[in-house]
Formats: C-alpha cells, structure tokens, sequence
C-alpha cells in the first residue's frame, strides 16, 4: 500500500492560483502558478495541481483558500434569493445603521442590495426582547408564500424574524415549512447563522450566507467530484474567515465565513513565519500586483474583528482576521491629482495591460517601472522567461519627471516614496491607533513586491527587523497547510457583571460547548485533538462597542475576568474606568480542531557567501546610484551576513537591502533583515 505524502495548499486569487507543494518523505517543497478561470475556478485548481505534476492519490491534505465568495458578492453573480421578514421591517438591510463610507461625498450611494426589494416578503410573527412568541407563525400564510417562490424560480431563501436571537422558534418552523414545500431550495435562517442581536447585523449576515449558500455548496461538490476522480478521496479543506479551515460537510450551513476566504491565508503564513523566527508580535505586508494586506499578531494571536464586510453597509458578523487592504502594488499607477500632487494607486494596471516594463501595452507609470528604473528590478526575471523593458519604464516614468521638473530618478524614487508613505500610514492604523507600537514587532514582508519595499517601511516606522520567508509570492498558499479546523459558536447575553457568578456562565457556556463539539465530531475530528476556549464581550455600560476577554476554569471570580477587561480596554482606548458598571454584550466559545502541520526542513548549503555572489549593477539609494552587489538566495549559507546596500533575487521576487542594513538567511530560509538605526 503506498501511503500519500504531499501536502497540498492552493489559494486561489482573481488573476493567478499559487500552487505550494510539501512532500513529507523527502522535505522537497515545490511551488507554482497558474492563471484563475474566474467563470470556472475549479479549472485553475485543476491545471495548478496538475502544473504540480502530482496525482490524487499522492496527496495527503489538500487545503485552499478562494475567492470565488468574494467575486460572487462583488459581481453580484449571485442565485434568485428571498428574504422572509417580520411584517414591518423589509427595509432593515437598505435602511442599515445610516451611514456613509465617505460622510463627504453626498452624491456617493452605498452598493444595492443582494436581495432585491421585490424579493424582500413579510409574513405575521412577532417574538419580544425577552424572547416570548406573542404572535405564533401563520402557517397558512407561509405556505402560500412558498408556492410563490416557487413559481417566481427562487433558488435560496433567508429567514430573519425580530427578536430570533431570543428565541427561533418561529424561524425554525418556517424552516420546516419551507423544506416540505420547496425541497431542493438552499434555507438558512439568522437564529442558526448568527443568534445576536442587532437587526441589520443579523440580517447582513444571514442574507450574504443565503446568497453564498448555493455557490459555495455547488463549488465545493463539483471540485470534491473532479479531486475524488483524480484519486483524492479525502476532506477538501476551505480556509475561512476566522483563520481556520472547514470541510464540504460545513460548507452550506456558513457559506457568509468563506467571502474572504483568500486573504486570511497570508495573515496565518505571517504568523507561522514570525513564530519560526522566534517572534511573538509581528505585522504582515502582503504586498502583490494590485493591492496590499496588512495584519498584526499581538503576543502570538492574531487581531480578530466583527466589523467588516465584502461591500461597505452589509456587515457580515462572523469573526474575522482584521486584515487592512489598500491600494498598493507592483501595478500600482503614479498620478498626478487636481491639485498638482504626486499620488499613487489605487488604480492599477492590473494583469492587463500590466505596467509599461511588461511591453503588454502598459504606458501610465507603476511601482514596478519605477523599480525597473531605479535598478531594484533585474530585466530579467522567472530565470530568464520574463523580460522587463527599461526604456518602455523610463518613457512612463518620465511622464512624472516631465510634470515636476525632476530626472528621471528622482521621479521613480518619488513614486516609490509615495507608495512608501502610503503602505506606512497603513501600518500605522492597525497598530499606533490600535495601541501597539511598531517598535515592539518585527515586519513580514511577502507576496511579489513586499520584498522590494519591506525595509524602507521598516525605517519609516522604527521596526527593528524585517523578516522575508523563502517563496514570498506564494506564501498565501502556504498559509492554508497552517491552520486548523475553527468554529465559533457565539449568542447574546445582556446582564450586568455585577448580578451574575462564574456559575452562571458556566452554565451558558456548556450548552454552547455541546454545540461545538458537535461541530467538530461532523467534522471528523477525534476528540483529543479538540480544545474548546471561551470568551465574554464586555463592555461600560452605554458604550456600542464591546471588547473580548477569555475565560478560563483558572478565573476565580467575575471580579478577576473584570480586570483583565479594564486592563484590555486601556491598552485599547488608553483609559479605563473601574469605577464604572461593567455590561456583559455576549459570550462565544471557539472550537479548534488540530490539524498535524508540515515540519519544513532546515536549511544548510555548502559554500561560502561569496558562492551565492551573481554580479553588481547600479541601483538607486539616497538621491545616488550605488555599485550593490546581487545575490542568488539559493545559494546563500546560513547566517551569512549580507552588509547593504545589497540585492538578493530569487526566481520570482528580489529583496532590496538598503545601505547601513545587514541581512542573514536563517536555518528555514528566511531573510532576516536587521534595520541599524541611530
């Protein structure tokens, strides 16, 4: 019998698939690309794998992230769904909370709705806040309604009630109601999405996860289908939201977790690169063609938000990686606004035409030409495949010199400040005005660009060191083999801290635990590789927001998890009042399930420094073009110092050292960049 040894992990973007092959009988690790078929993403996932040259029967774990959720929202490719309201409140998910995303700008409309008006029904119920059915469903009434749905060609039906965070029990019916009358259509219903409160919230998520639900079963089938031909008869595994993975079986019931199932991978790869290099508290700079994601891990967790959404006004309510994206990439434009500034993105020129160097058609400057002409770029790159034009760079770039009567250097070397500055102030939102100071973290510089940018960034913003992992344009993909199976189960629970003991709690966690579990054990995951962890959301009483504290069976008293929130409220808000009451919002257990990860081999080549040495060009630092010398990564030994200025290429990124930095690669091929700063 031949036992399966690669680990698979695919993350599927909206211009490339990243294919990252582990074999875990020889510690080879092979990695590849392939263009994303948008209109069939399982395709792009099929010519990756098979790129890869492996077969079905070879692989051991197969995990990926995609973006197929966040296309389906975005492009409103979406299934004929219906929303079933209490009577009275059709409007909540256009009335939402009435706000804008640019309060100046009163011409600027927030998206239209993924459930249409007429689609939007209301039927007879009502539950009150404390969680009695006044107004028991009319069953009658439903059933009529679902043979209209049925005629009107409805593929998905959402159910969101008043007060059903309470109490589902008229949710639950009109669930049965639904199945016996329209079997075939996908049903969800906010009481099993998300019991919490907040009308619009609620109904966001359970609306997304009811426009989701179909795309995303129908995806995960088909691909399990072609995989299961190919050999492969194990769990698919889909990266969510949360920073974990779930398998097909969970799939349909929190279709909403996958919406930004792509981006949470290069957060878990930062994190797992930070940790190897001995490094607790890290920000990730996933820096690719079009635009940037920025994470930060604090004292080895990653940053977890409720506030997001795919589209601005429709919330999805599910825990999140923060993630923080901006529009800066290798394909980034350099423009010149009303006012006579230099600005950079967020347009960009995208796969096609690309930047001008790419000679694809290309003529509006770019971060990438302006590197080219700068001497951070080789014109050649992928060993040769792919060539750079300089002069087509240079005639785009001096479009900006023209304007500001620069060189040409000095243009290209203002637009890479610019995309600089930007990138900083960034960093910047996620860590300074979330209490954390950069100075205390190390910056994980990855996909095809960060490499190039990460230690101008890092003296910007006084980061002592910078950490670039071996394959950075793929390191997306290798996120999804780190993580682990995630579910978090949460429920409202307005009380006063004061009125309730540790057993209280108890007692509402365990039936949330039991929950959980059940989760898991659908998942196949055995129980000694579940842990389960709980957590209040607390907050002053008459704040809107709330904050999380963990609590565990050590916590000796409601007075002692009370603390740990004042404590976390100053680092947050930098003031705390425990002179004030203290209001329990919610409370949430959250279900891992472990996943064994792949132990990549350490790193040792033979040689000397001196063996790796490719040549010198002239590269662009500090106003001066400097002899550097270029590096093949490959070759590299351990701990070598590398002294600035300097360039070290590899097959698909360059890493740029600055003069007065100094660089090592160490045992698992990471460049360890060391910022010296007076």
């Amino acid at each position: 019998m031949i036992t399966a040894k690669k680990r698979l992990a695919i993350d599927v973007g909206g211009t490339f698939t990243d294919v990252f092959v582990f074999n875990e009988e020889t510690g080879e690790i092979f990695v590849t690309k392939t263009s994303s078929t948008p209109s069939n993403p399982e395709k792009g996932i099929l010519e990756g794998i098979a790129k890869a040259k492996i077969n079905g029967e070879d692989i051991k774990v197969f995990s990926h992230g995609t973006t197929v959720g966040t296309n389906a929202l975005i492009e409103r490719k979406l299934p004929k769904t219906a929303l079933i309201t209490t009577k009275g409140f059709r409007d909540v998910i256009e009335i939402g909370r009435g706000t804008k995303e640019d309060i100046w700008d009163t011409y600027k409309d927030k998206a239209r709705p993924y459930i249409k008006r007429r689609d939007r029904f209301e039927v007879t119920e009502r539950t009150d806040y404390k969680g009695n059915v006044l107004i028991p469903v009319d069953e009658n009434e439903v059933r009529e309604l679902a043979r209209k749905l049925k005629k009107r060609g409805t593929e998905s039906v959402a159910v969101c009630f008043i007060n059903s965070y309470v109490n589902g029990e008229n949710e639950a019916r009109v669930k049965e109601i639904l199945q016996e009358e329209l079997p075939g259509v996908y049903v969800c219903i906010s009481s099993e999405v998300l019991p919490e409160i907040f009308e619009h919230e609620r109904m966001s998520t359970t609306i997304i996860n009811a426009v989701l639900g179909p795309i995303m079963t129908s995806y995960i089938n088909k691909l399990e289908e072609e995989m299961h031909e190919r050999g492969y008869k194990d769990d698919i595994l889909v990266l969510h939201s949360g920073g974990g993975v779930m398998t097909s079986s969970t799939v349909p019931r929190y279709a909403a977790r996958l919406a930004s199932s792509g981006i949470a991978a290069g957060a878990i790869a930062s994190k797992h690169i930070a940790k190897l290099c001995g490094y607790s508290n890290a920000i990730g700079l996933d820096m690719g063609g079009t635009s940037t994601d920025i994470s930060l891990m604090y004292d080895g967790n990653i940053r977890i938000t409720k506030d997001w959404a795919i589209e601005y006004g429709y919330p999805i309510g599910f825990p999140s990686i923060e993630i923080l994206t901006i529009g800066a990439g290798g394909g980034s434009l350099a423009w010149i606004d009303e006012g006579g500034s230099l600005r950079n993105g967020p347009q960009s020129a995208g796969a096609s035409p690309g930047p001008a160097c790419y000679s694809h058609g290309g003529t509006e400057p770019t971060n990438s030409d302006a590197n080219l002409v700068l001497g951070r770029l080789n014109e050649e790159l992928l060993g040769g495949t792919m060539k750079l034009n300089l002069e087509k760079a240079r005639e785009a770039v001096q479009k900006i010199a023209d304007e500001f009567g620069y060189s040409i250097e000095e243009a290209a070397n203002a637009i890479i400040e610019v995309a600089n500055a930007n990138m900083s102030d960034a960093v910047r939102l996620i860590s300074v005005r979330r209490g954390y100071d950069p100075r205390d973290f190390a910056l994980v510089a990855f996909g095809g660009a960060g490499p190039l940018h990460g230690a101008h960034l890092a003296k910007e913003l006084n980061i002592p060191t910078v950490i670039i992992p071996p394959y950075p344009g793929v390191a997306a993909a290798m996120g999804c083999l780190l993580v682990d199976v995630r579910h978090d189960i949460s429920k409202t629970y307005l009380k006063q801290a004061s009125e309730i003991t540790l057993d209280d709690l108890q007692l509402e966690f365990e039936n949330m635990k039991a929950e959980a579990k059940a989760l898991l054990v659908e998942e196949g995951i055995p129980e000694e590789q579940s842990t389960l962890m709980n957590f209040i959301d607390l907050r002053y009483q008459g704040q809107w927001r709330s904050l999380s504290v963990p609590v565990s069976e050590s916590n000796s008293s409601i007075e002692e998890i009370l603390e740990l929130f004042h404590k976390e409220h100053e680092r947050e808000f930098a003031y705390s009042d425990r002179e004030q009451k203290v209001e329990i919002y919610g409370l949430r257990v959250t279900a891992i399930g472990t996943v064994p990860k792949p132990e990549f081999p350490k790193y040792n080549p033979a040689g000397k420094i001196e063996d790796a040495l490719k040549g010198t060009r002239k590269v662009y630092f500090d106003g001066k073009f400097v002899t550097t010398k270029i590096y093949d990564r490959d070759k590299i030994p351990v701990q070598a110092e590398i002294v600035g200025p300097a360039i070290i290429e590899q097959l698909d990124t360059t890493t740029v050292i600055p003069p007065e930095f100094t660089a090592k690669v160490d045992q698992y091929k990471n460049i360890i960049i060391s910022v010296n700063q007076e």
